[in-house]
């Protein structure tokens, strides 16, 4: 049964409010800032959930086809960090000079050949906003609902994109978010909670998903990883590999007490991955430094750009955000007690079963969130393809570069579930860190577009 809704259009802008009060507010973005040549719009999601959420999101429309090609919803991590990160160092249309003052056109962007939204979530995460952090969203049943409320009011208030082929990607503490809001969509359609969504993929980037298989890694990826560089000492690796049993039963405990994913976290972070913090490297990319950032990246560019007059007009921000930041410390502290060690593969092969691709990638210079833990979930994920999937073998995938010439992007392997579409595959991308788009924007379009393109990996 479909919501009555309340439409004002006021230059421009587009209001819609549902009968349980949630309203969505969008309206373009002014002077094409970041690309000129597309479609692109901003606005809020307002939550009515008893606490006051604000979500911000910033949507361009696709360079090729907009009204056919999919929509990309892409969330950054943290958690805590603004998906501004992604859209303007990874896969937007386009980059800040290192000035912050202007823009430049990235000809690897992601709206090639999709229609892709960045959103600000939770609340108080870049440009979003609302009451104290304390008395907001802290685990991924409440994050998963607000982001299907937002999807159910946007679809109503631009039905233009409603028919559009649905894809959610995360990155790092995306694997966490991605999974959990892809599951609360598969889950609303087959329970009819409100608009059917046209939901056909879920993609992770170097996410944390399975805690208790990713976190017994760190110490092969310290030590013995792709590209024999030893970030540790042979004692302190030795130590590392000791500590992963009890590690693994204070995660192991968390999944049913929430009361010991604390201890957990602690205990873990302290073991496992401080030796490899205190070589000075960074965590995001094994070859290069950390220096002096808290990120181990300089995005003083973006904090310029971001907080420009001009820039915040033409996005509708509101005026209760004073100020854009990368990240924010205190959702992360909000969130890491009762959420960061809990295990999100599960509600994964339901959704395979039920007809929707999975694409787990990995850069493979990455720790933090590392390739070898990742493929290893999902190694061992129970699902139909589980004998099809680790019989695959991992195989040379190869895209064709600008100039039309064979280039090696990574490894991957697939397969399929025995009873329809669904799939899962996992891509080892080369000599790429946490933030693949970023350190290889080609092959990371290439892949997405094999990936929505229903083309196979090799």
């Amino acid at each position: 049964m479909l919501l009555s809704l309340f439409i004002v259009v006021v230059c421009v802008s587009i209001i819609v409010s549902s009968a349980h009060g949630h309203t969505l507010k969008s309206a373009p973005v002014e002077n094409g800032l970041c690309d000129s040549s597309v479609k692109s719009l901003s606005g809020y999601f307002h939550v009515d959930s008893g606490v006051n959420k604000n979500y911000f999101f910033w949507m361009f429309e696709s360079r090729s086809a907009p009204t056919t090609d999919p929509l990309i919803i892409w969330l950054n991590g943290g958690p805590g960090c603004s998906s501004e990160l992604g859209l303007l160092t990874e896969n937007g249309p386009c980059t800040v000079s290192s000035d912050g003052m202007t823009t430049i056109n990235n000809p690897y962007s992601w709206t090639n050949n999709a229609n892709v939204m960045w959103v600000d979530q939770p609340a108080h995460v870049g440009f979003s906003y609302g009451a104290p952090i304390v008395d907001l969203d802290h685990n991924e049943a409440m994050i998963a609902e607000d982001m299907y409320n937002f999807l159910q009011e946007f679809y109503k208030a631009h039905p233009e994109y409603y028919a559009n082929d649905l894809y959610i990607f995360g990155e790092s503490y995306g694997g966490h978010y991605a999974p959990s809001i892809a599951s609360r969509i598969f889950n609303g359609n087959n329970n009819n909670d409100g608009l059917k969504i046209n939901l056909k993929g879920l993609g992770v980037g170097n996410g944390l998903t399975d805690p208790l298989i990713q976190y017994a890694y760190y110490p092969q990826m310290a030590m013995n990883n792709t590209y024999g560089i030893k970030t540790v000492t042979e004692e302190q690796y030795a130590r590392m590999v000791k500590h992963v049993p009890s590690c693994q039963v204070l995660i192991g405990a968390c999944q049913t007490n929430t009361t010991l994913c604390m201890p957990a976290d602690d205990y873990c972070n302290l073991m496992l991955t401080t030796p490899y913090y205190s070589s000075g490297l960074n965590p995001y990319d094994i070859r290069k430094p950390c220096g002096d950032s808290s990120l181990c990246y300089d995005f003083s560019n973006l904090d310029i750009f971001l907080n420009l007059e001009s820039t915040r007009q033409a996005l509708h921000i509101s005026d209760q955000v004073k100020k854009w930041e990368s990240c924010n410390t205190a959702v992360e502290l909000e969130m890491a007690p009762t959420d960061w060690m809990k295990n999100y593969q599960g509600v994964i092969p339901p959704m395979i079963e039920g007809g929707i691709k999975v694409l787990i990638y990995a850069g493979d210079v990455d720790f933090i969130c590392n390739w070898m833990g990742n493929k290893a979930w999902t190694l061992k994920l129970p699902w139909s393809g589980f004998g099809d999937f680790n019989a695959a073998g991992d195989h040379e995938w190869y895209f064709t570069d600008s100039g039309s010439e064979n280039q090696l992007g990574g490894w991957a392997r697939s397969s399929h579930a025995k009873s329809g579409p669904g799939s899962l595959t996992f891509m080892q991308v080369k000599e790429a860190g946490h933030m693949v788009p970023m350190d290889q924007p080609q092959a990371a379009l290439a892949m997405l577009n094999s990936f929505t393109g229903n083309k196979p990996f090799y």
